[in-house]
């Protein structure tokens, strides 16, 4: 099948197949047109990388998962330790946006809002919270 029969089935847009193809992740074979020629099993697999992604694994813990879900000969545990690592940044992100939310919580309480200058959300962007 072309790019975009695949792009469709997998719910990728064709530039990521492509960038996808140019970092190794899938090799379509190729037509004697030069056209890429989609498998099932490459649709497969492209829907394995979008959901995976979608989980927020990178590029490279993605291209790990892929090995890992081809070798049958695999350790569940090594799988595991990849997500275990995704999940705890993904807690350390939350940390740190729960930690933006409460300066920012601050800041908008204290700031007036009404048709004056002074706005101290603005003086702590710019580093003068205590001029």
């Amino acid at each position: 099948m072309n790019i975009g029969e695949a792009s469709r089935l997998s719910g990728l847009p064709p530039k990521t197949l492509r960038y996808y193809e140019e970092v190794g992740l899938v090799t379509p074979a190729r037509s004697t047109n030069g056209y890429r020629n989609y498998r099932e099993r490459d649709v497969h697999m492209l829907r394995f990388l979008q959901r995976s992604r979608s989980l927020g694994f990178s590029i490279e813990e993605a291209r790990r998962l892929l090995a890992l879900y081809a070798d049958e000969n695999r350790k569940s545990e090594d799988v595991k330790r990849l997500a275990s690592r995704r999940m705890a940044e993904i807690d350390r992100k939350i940390a740190e946006l729960k930690s933006l939310r409460r300066v920012l919580v601050d800041l908008t309480e204290q700031c007036q809002g009404g048709g004056g200058p002074d706005c101290p959300i603005l003086e702590e962007i710019a580093g003068r919270a205590d001029a």
